[in-house]
């Protein structure tokens, strides 16, 4: 089963290189990238200043019947659900989509200082957390494993950077 990264609003050609280059070294499915028709700005909250991230997932499946495997919608815009200030991502429970927002991923959003590897780490870890959610995982209490909870960006920096051994066992196609 392929994995298809279609990029929305996401202007950083090497961090999307990067990822691709990561998750063919991780997975045995091909990684293609994708293009979709969508206008994001179709699902902006004025009032929030954000991205519907549901709405996005919605419109979305709607697009995408002929890609056979899991799609990753990789986004720089502020992403929310209505419960939470924000979510760094979201993704269909043992289904085929997710969608990433690197927007507070960036350590600048944090402390003003740029940190490419640091972003890339990050990116990499939430990638592959919204991955496993579309292969049927739930939120880890192993702090090692990239499938922990991460509600803010410490949760993101301290948690492990692939699977544990009871999450990989569930994942189709990760090469151990």
């Amino acid at each position: 089963m392929d994995i298809f990264i279609a990029p929305l609003k996401f202007y950083s050609a090497l961090l999307l290189q990067n990822l691709v280059k990561e998750l063919s070294k991780r997975f045995t499915s091909n990684i293609h990238i994708i293009e979709l028709k969508m206008n994001l700005d179709d699902f902006l909250f004025f009032e929030r200043g954000q991205y519907f991230s549901t709405q996005i997932i919605a419109e979305a499946m709607k697009l995408t019947d002929e890609f056979d495997g899991k799609i990753i919608l990789l986004t720089n815009v502020d992403i929310f659900v209505p419960v939470l200030t924000f979510i760094f991502g979201e993704a269909q429970l043992n289904g085929k989509h997710s969608i990433l927002s690197v927007c507070r991923l960036h350590e600048e959003f944090y402390s003003g200082i740029s940190n490419e590897s640091l972003l890339f780490e990050r990116t990499i870890k939430e990638a592959l957390h919204e991955l496993g959610h579309c292969y049927g995982l739930r939120h880890c209490i192993d702090w090692d494993c990239v499938m922990h909870s991460s509600p803010g960006i410490e949760e993101v920096d301290i948690k492990g950077n692939t699977y544990c051994h009871k999450c990989i066992s569930k994942i189709e196609g990760y090469k151990q």
